[in-house]
This record gives C-alpha cells, sequence and structure tokens, in this order.
C-alpha cells in the first residue's frame, strides 16, 4: 500500500482520541447560514478540557488526508469534482459556497472535512492498537467513492474500514453500527456486495436520503417512526446491536454516533432525551467492550447548540464507567472493573425492556 502519515504510531501517553483545531469551519459568517454549529468539535473538546479529562498535548493530533489516502476509496473524477465549487456546495448545502473562489472552499470547508476524514483514518488504527478509539469528528456516512452529499464530502467510514482491510495483520470482518438519525447511504453503497461488512442502521424512515438501493446493503435494519422517544429507542437499539455482535463478531466496530437524535433536531424528526443519547453510547460500548472487539466512534450529524455538550457529557459517562479509558486502553478490554461492570449493567437493561 502507499506511504501514509495517518498510520505513524500514535505517542502511547496520548489518549486514544483524535481532533484537531482544523476541524472546524469558520469564515466571514458563512458558516451560520447552514442549520448547524460549524465549531461544535472544538466545543466538545473544550468541555472535557474544563472537566480535566484532558489536556491538548494528551489527545491525538488529526492529520489531513492526502490525495493518495483519500485515493484508497475514492474514484479521481470525484476528487476532480471538488475543484469546482458550485459541486462543493450542493455536498455541503451551503448555497454561498458557489460563488467562492474554489482555493478558498478548499482551504475552508473542504480542508477541515478532510483533516477530519484524516482523524477517522487514525482511530481505526488506534481502535486496534487500544481497544476504543473516538475521533471527535468524522462519520461522513452519506459520501461514498463517486458521489457526496448531506454535507459529506468524503467516505471516511468506508476509508477507515478499507485502510484496517489492507494494512493491519487480522482485520477482516467490521461492523457498521449506524445510529444517526439519517440512513448511512454511502457506506451501505461502498460495501454493497462487501461480505466482510455488516452494516446496522437505525434511521428516521421518512426523512434523507431515502435511499432505496443502498438500503439493500443493511443486514439489520431498524425503521424509526417521527418522534420516537428514550424508552422504545434504547430497547430497540440494545436488541439489535446485541443481535448484530451475536450473528458475527467483527474485528472492529465503526459506531456512527449521530446526535441529530436529540429531540428538536430541525433535521432529525426523532425525540431523543440528552439523557437517552448518553445512556445510548453506553449500550454500544458496553456491547463491544464486554465482547472484547475494538471500537471506533465518529460523532457525525447533529449540530443544535447543545449538542457538544451532550457528546462531552457521554464520553465523560463512558470515563466513568471504566467503558473507556487510558490506562485499560493499552491493556487491551479484559479489566476485572469492566467484566464486572458490564455483568451489573446487562440486569439494568433486561429491566428496561
Amino acid at each position: 500500500p502507499h506511504r501514509t502519515e495517518l498510520y505513524e504510531d500514535a505517542p502511547p501517553a496520548c489518549w486514544p482520541i483524535v481532533y484537531s483545531p482544523d476541524y472546524n469551519i469558520t469564515f466571514m459568517g458563512l458558516e451560520k447560514l447552514h442549520p448547524f454549529d460549524a465549531g461544535k468539535w472544538g466545543k466538545v473538546i473544550n468541555f472535557l478540557k474544563e472537566e480535566k479529562l484532558i489536556a491538548d498535548d494528551l489527545i491525538v493530533q488529526a492529520r489531513e488526508a492526502t490525495d493518495e489516502d483519500l485515493l484508497v476509496v475514492h474514484t479521481r473524477r470525484y476528487l476532480n469534482k471538488l475543484k469546482w465549487s458550485f459541486v462543493v456546495a450542493t455536498i455541503t448545502e451551503i448555497p454561498p459556497v458557489a460563488f467562492l473562489p474554489n482555493f478558498v472552499v478548499q482551504r475552508k470547508v473542504l480542508k477541515p472535512l478532510r483533516t477530519q476524514t484524516g482523524g477517522t483514518i487514525m482511530a481505526g488504527k488506534l481502535a486496534v492498537d487500544r481497544g476504543w478509539a473516538i475521533n471527535v469528528g468524522g462519520g461522513f456516512h452519506h459520501c461514498s467513492s463517486d458521489k457526496g452529499g448531506g454535507f459529506c464530502a468524503y467516505a471516511d467510514i468506508t476509508l477507515a474500514i478499507k485502510f484496517l482491510f489492507e494494512r493491519v495483520q487480522g482485520v477482516s470482518k467490521a461492523t457498521i453500527i449506524d445510529l444517526d438519525a439519517h440512513q448511512g447511504n454511502g457506506h451501505e453503497r461502498d460495501f454493497m456486495d462487501d461480505h466482510r461488512v455488516y452494516i446496522m442502521d437505525a434511521y428516521n424512515r421518512y426523512i434523507y436520503p431515502g435511499d432505496g438501493f443502498a438500503k439493500r446493503a443493511i443486514k439489520r435494519r431498524v425503521e424509526l417512526e417521527w418522534g420516537t422517544e428514550d424508552t422504545e429507542y434504547l430497547q430497540k437499539v440494545h436488541t439489535h446491536v446485541e443481535g448484530a455482535l451475536n450473528e458475527l463478531k467483527p474485528d472492529i466496530i465503526v459506531y456512527n454516533a449521530g446526535t441529530d437524535i436529540l429531540d428538536g433536531d430541525p433535521l432529525g424528526g426523532l425525540a431523543i432525551s440528552p439523557q437517552g443519547i448518553v445512556k445510548r453510547d453506553e449500550v454500544v460500548f458496553k456491547a463491544a467492550r464486554s465482547r472484547r472487539i475494538p471500537i471506533l466512534m465518529v460523532t457525525s450529524g447533529g449540530y443544535q447548540k447543545r449538542t457538544a455538550r451532550i457528546i462531552a457529557d457521554s464520553i465523560l459517562n463512558l470515563h466513568n464507567l471504566g467503558l473507556i479509558d487510558k490506562e485499560l486502553a493499552t491493556s487491551g478490554a479484559g479489566s476485572p472493573k469492566v467484566e464486572q461492570m458490564i455483568r451489573d449493567s446487562t440486569k439494568d437493561l433486561t429491566n428496561l425492556s
């Protein structure tokens, strides 16, 4: 495979949490023309610093994915299309971008997205090395090898998995657990006929992208109704995550942890509380850690002003429960503390349903 800086070893003292200030999209107030908070990634990190969980020198600095990295999945034709500002405007759903010179678009819009994509690829290797990893950005699940859309310009989930398959010994099966409010049609199209990848997707069946062709790639499809609330949602997530992992034990789980399921999200149409989101992430991490399957989490969609706080709270909760831990990370998943805690919590969930 080609040489890449993305797979150089991260300093062992770091948490397997990947981020770069370059993730954030800020220029001339254009970011305000989209319904989202374009600095949410930096805010998550600031909350984690305030809580003294991490410090700048303890997180892994994301690097921008190069063209060569992107070509592991993307067609040259697709990457060339991004040299047209109007194409990028369509993909990111920020119409004024169409009128900007492309060098500005490359620097101010695409570079942040390429850096988040590099972060996901890096986090894939970290997850295998440490048992878990979180990319504070990424999760561009509407982008496939030759088509972007829905604010997703690069197929970071597909890239992370293909990188692992090609470069890491012993990784030959992957499971994608996609819990963003939208159907993850990008990775579904990319892995349509790939039996190495098992896809579980829970989404609002009535909203974007409604990609009937891509649905054929989903092994476990959980179609949700408008306004689905915590109890029903958590019970479905628990049942299907357990079912998916019992059906096939992968070498890596890519968890697309979109927060656009939050009650009041202008696009998601579901009604999950902040506590429900924290609990959901806990359910997924418990399922992965108890089976000793490495898990890579990406943050994906969800851009209300309160979203960053919820993502930070969820990461703090995973840490408080011992599901993510710097020390544990280097020693593999099977710490007695985690084993015991997982036994206890499985009881809780059984009572819940």
